[in-house]
């Protein structure tokens, strides 16, 4: 695999905010970390801040061990039982009644838990994230991210002054920092609380992909990892300098919700970033693979020709006699059900059957492959 970035550069950062699907953030930057990609700055919103802080300091290993662990109760004052049962939606909607089986009088005991444990927390104004800020305060080494040589900022929300702020982590006084990472966070429904005589909130109300952040900073090669967190999307309707160059980190498919601190869940989308940080970084091809493929179409062109009677076989459709039933007929079917674009080409035509292929089954997904590999796992053996 041929690396697309440059590591002789110094790159900027963009985490964007999004709760507990921030774990992604952190899987592609080990991927980052293995290619040998220099960061000198990094722009953060909410867990993207969060996460910024533990790259400036360069502690994957810590990284990775707070989100392979994570519970709610980490993040939040609840009960992880209740909260999984609740997550679960496995209770049902109403009181037992003297007919009801053991199992459903337990889950009707367990949904008036939830809803009492509800109600407790709308009472009280709200979660109460001290175990966040305890989390915080014990993962921020403020002397190792003074010492980095990396600059910091977060994006916040001054409830207060009623607007946004880009706050610059390196430069707050002794003993600031996690308070000021701890403002960039606080998503709505945590418990309100000031910080230095002042209330904030979730810097995703003003904005989620700080990208303007780091280019009014002089940043010329940005890496940007989406999550998709709910808020401003400010790069939608950012304009970008010419001479400014984006490189994009980002999930094809869903990363939970945004309060699903759950350490099985952190691990797969930690997975998922790492695997999406190489296809951005070496090219990758797929949709749902990553595949080191040859780039060029003629090459799927032929390999179309030679074996399209026998892709019709294994995808159940009508073998035909002569080309133009394919070129006419079936490719541009097959084109429609992939779902691919009107300038579709024979490269994605033939990669999207192997890979609807490899779907149906049950080829494993966090891998990269060769294209020999990758089809004998599609047609269910060796190509002959």
């Amino acid at each position: 695999m041929e690396l697309r970035l440059d590591r002789n550069k110094t790159y900027g950062l963009v985490l964007e905010g999004g709760g507990a699907r921030g774990a992604y953030q952190i899987g592609a930057w080990r991927a980052l970390k293995e290619a040998g990609i220099a960061i000198s700055g990094i722009a953060g919103t909410s867990v993207g801040a969060l996460n910024g802080a533990l790259v400036c300091m360069d502690d994957l290993e810590r990284a990775e061990r707070i989100w392979k662990n994570i519970r709610w109760s980490h993040v939040m004052d609840v009960d992880d039982k209740l909260m999984e049962a609740a997550r679960k939606m496995r209770i049902p909607v109403r009181r037992p009644s003297a007919g009801d089986p053991p199992d459903g009088h337990a889950s009707g005991l367990v949904l008036g838990k939830v809803l009492g444990e509800a109600g407790r927390i709308i009472r009280t104004g709200g979660f109460d994230v001290t175990p966040l800020r305890r989390l915080i305060e014990g993962a921020v080494d403020e002397e190792r991210i003074r010492s980095s040589g990396r600059e910091l900022y977060a994006v916040t929300y001054s409830l207060t002054d009623h607007c946004p702020l880009v706050v610059d982590i390196c430069g707050l006084p002794d003993g600031e920092m996690a308070q000021m990472l701890m403002a960039s966070a606080y998503l709505a429904g945590f418990k309100r609380e000031k910080i230095g005589g002042k209330y904030y909130s979730d810097g995703c109300r003003a904005n989620n992909v700080p990208v303007d952040v780091l280019i009014d900073r002089g940043y010329k090669d940005i890496i940007v990892i989406r999550i998709y967190g709910p808020g401003v999307d400010a790069e939608k309707h950012l304009k970008v300098p010419e001479d400014v160059n984006l490189y994009h980190i980002a999930p094809r498919t869903s990363l939970g919700g945004i309060l699903e601190f759950d350490g099985k869940k952190a691990r797969r989308n930690m997975a998922l970033g790492y695997f999406d940080g190489l296809r951005m970084l070496y090219g990758l091809s797929g949709r749902r693979y990553y595949l080191d493929v040859p780039a060029g179409e003629a090459y799927y062109c032929r390999r179309l020709a030679k074996e399209a009677g026998l892709l019709a076989r294994l995808l159940g459709e009508r073998e035909g006699g002569s080309a133009r039933y394919y070129t006419e007929e079936l490719f541009p079917k097959l084109a429609r059900e992939l779902r691919l674009g009107r300038d579709w080409d024979y490269r994605e035509l033939y990669l999207g059957i192997l890979e609807r292929l490899a779907a149906e089954r049950g080829a494993g997904r966090l891998r990269v492959y060769g294209l020999k590999e990758f089809w004998e796992r599609a047609a269910g053996g060796p190509r002959h």
